[in-house]
């Protein structure tokens, strides 16, 4: 079947949609199914694909099947995933000749590897839902991988994770969502978690990211950018794939709002969240390309053997679309940097796609600086390793400059290191309220099913009344976690006057519908709602304190705030405040 009849075959027609909550949004279009049929990269093909002047495109390795992510040791090694074969393979050039040496090695097995990173002479590999760490040997062989998290959110349709190491030291796992568009019932979905070295403490670095595979740190300013992926089936030029600064806390719109602060139509946000306050609370894109070209592994290209102008620079590789005509992606990309800002994104290396658009040779994932400076671009389709070096002149490969750790720490320490609620002056009150909780007696040990360990469901508590309160305030938080302290497991704010407790199993979403508008905000974890006790095992008991709050004033500050947000609103209005402390430690590991 000719192209455009296939085309045709496949076109179907998305009809008229609207939102619910009575906003009268409507998005009719067509959608195109279409994916270039795979043709084998025959030596011809390849050197018909297209650089700027003065680079080269060649094969450093063939016959890898599905190569998906590739990381660099500093040794120069490389390691490259497979997927589907559930491996990671070792390849050498020790000659230097742009190509690798014999046969690769294979040097750990795991179902669904995926995302690599290397840090401290160590390799780190994650699957759907497990993080492991094997040390790297004299001869580039792994020692035995040890796990470290064994669950990590459910997969669906954004099953790969990937990761990199940060400025601060810190591992930044990505976990997709597990749809197109919906309400994920596990806050990790959808997001860019950050976790610890040795895997024990993790929190939500940011949220509403469909799909973020490719991100890294600019060299020169340590700002965080990515490339998430657009929603399908919103026709073949929307939505487009978005390029994001991602910060601490910060909301990417998704699922129910795209790209340039666009609203979704079909989705509806959970506690009667309306569209239009999702998208006062969500971060639009900073520049856009392409609809559907599926943005991989993304690069910088400070310390690579390239010429002076494409040292600030980005490169991304783009896997390519099965649901556009034309096809988009099937290239990698170069996304230009002026002043620390992304101004554009252009071809870099193009003809992946073959025979007018009609077939393809390569749809890229892996994408990673060699020692040598030039750049190593994974096919998962032919299983190819492609490399692209500069040869218009002479140039040597610098030693990448370590992005500095700056913005990241000024994001993460905030809010750590500070007195409990009831201890800072934004709670200042000549009033004293009396706190209790059915579920546990104060100072007491609380049942297992309020931790993170079991249930996860929140206590019970009850206060008695202040004479002029308009709302109460709730915060919880631990004064012995570590490092930063105090962790924050709760933050529910306007609850009604006339309301003086909360059941047990409290809904752990950003706003209630009954009582009616009571808002949560974020923990240290990065969700809204309760998050529960989950000290290390072996350590003595922690201690968590239920504070309420009694304010003369109801608080005008939106969803999924964070705890000084709601203290600062809060000062000046706190007419009596109160606490009930519970306390909690694990004595057994839990098994992974």
């Amino acid at each position: 079947m000719k192209r455009a009849s296939l085309a045709a075959a496949l076109c179907l027609v998305f009809g008229s949609a609207t939102a619910q909550q009575g906003d009268g949004t409507q998005f009719s279009t067509k959608i195109n199914v279409w994916k270039p049929n795979k043709v084998e990269a025959t030596p011809e093909r390849i050197r018909a694909l297209k650089a700027p002047p003065g680079f080269t495109v060649s094969a450093f390795a063939t016959g890898l099947k599905n190569a998906r992510i590739i990381a660099v040791a500093p040794s120069g090694d490389i390691y490259v995933s497979r997927r589907d074969q559930g491996d990671v393979l070792l390849l050498r050039d020790t000659n230097n000749d742009g190509r690798a040496d014999g046969e690769p090695i294979t040097v750990a097995n795991r179902a669904g590897a995926h995302g690599l990173a290397i840090r401290d002479n160590k390799l780190y590999l994650v699957t759907v839902k497990e993080l492991f760490v094997a040390d790297i040997q004299k001869d580039g062989r792994l020692g035995e991988l040890k796990m470290l998290i064994g669950d990590l959110p459910d997969s669906g349709q954004h099953p790969n994770r990937t990761m990199a190491f940060g400025p601060d030291g810190m591992l930044y796992l990505s976990v997709g969502s597990t749809c197109n568009t919906c309400n994920e019932s596990n806050p990790e979905n959808a997001t860019l978690l950050r976790i610890s070295p040795d895997g024990k403490q993790r929190t939500i670095f940011a949220s509403g990211l469909r799909n973020l595979i490719g991100y890294a740190w600019h060299p020169t300013t340590g700002e965080l950018w990515g490339f998430d992926h657009g929603i399908d089936f919103l026709g073949d030029d929307v939505q487009a794939e978005e390029i994001n600064k991602i910060e601490l806390g910060k909301q990417y719109g998704w699922p129910h709002v795209y790209g340039a602060n666009e609203i979704y139509p079909q989705s509806t946000p959970v506690g009667e969240i309306t569209k239009e306050q999702w998208k006062a609370r969500s971060t639009p894109m900073v520049l856009g390309y392409t609809a559907h070209a599926a943005p991989m592994q993304w690069v910088f290209g400070a310390g690579s053997a390239f010429p002076a102008e494409y040292q600030g620079d980005a490169f991304v590789t783009m896997r390519g679309s099965w649901n556009r005509v034309p096809a988009s992606g099937y290239e990698i990309v170069r996304v230009r940097y002026q002043n620390g800002q992304p101004t554009k994104v252009e071809p870099f290396v193009t003809g992946f796609l073959t025979d007018g658009g009609k077939t393809h040779i390569a749809r890229p994932v892996g994408l990673a600086m060699a020692k040598d400076g030039s750049l190593l671009m994974a096919d998962d389709a032919n299983g190819v390793i492609y490399r692209v070096a500069y040869t218009g002149g002479k140039a040597t490969a610098a030693t990448p400059p370590k992005a500095p750790a700056g913005p990241l720490e000024q994001q993460t320490s905030k809010g750590t290191n500070v007195p409990l609620a009831l201890k800072r002056p934004e709670t200042e009150a000549k009033g004293q309220m009396t706190v209790s909780s059915p579920s546990f007696a104060a100072n007491g040990m609380m049942n297992e099913r309020y931790t993170e360990y079991a249930d996860g469901v929140s206590p019970a508590l009850s206060w008695k009344a202040v004479a002029g309160a308009k709302s109460y305030v709730i915060i919880a938080e631990d004064p012995d976690a570590k490092p930063a302290l105090p962790f924050v497991h709760w933050v529910m704010w306007n609850i009604p006057a006339n309301v003086t407790s909360v059941p047990e199993g409290v809904q752990e979403q950003a706003r209630l519908s009954d009582p009616d508008g009571v808002l949560q905000g974020l923990t240290t974890r990065g969700s809204p709602g309760y998050y529960g006790p989950k000290p290390p095992p072996g350590e003595a008991a922690h201690r968590y304190h239920f504070q309420v709050m009694a304010l003369d004033t109801m608080l005008d500050v939106p969803f999924g705030a964070d705890r000084d947000q709601v203290l600062a609103a809060m000062k000046g209005h706190v007419l009596a405040k109160g606490e009930v402390v519970g306390k909690y430690a694990q004595k057994q590991k839990p098994q992974k």
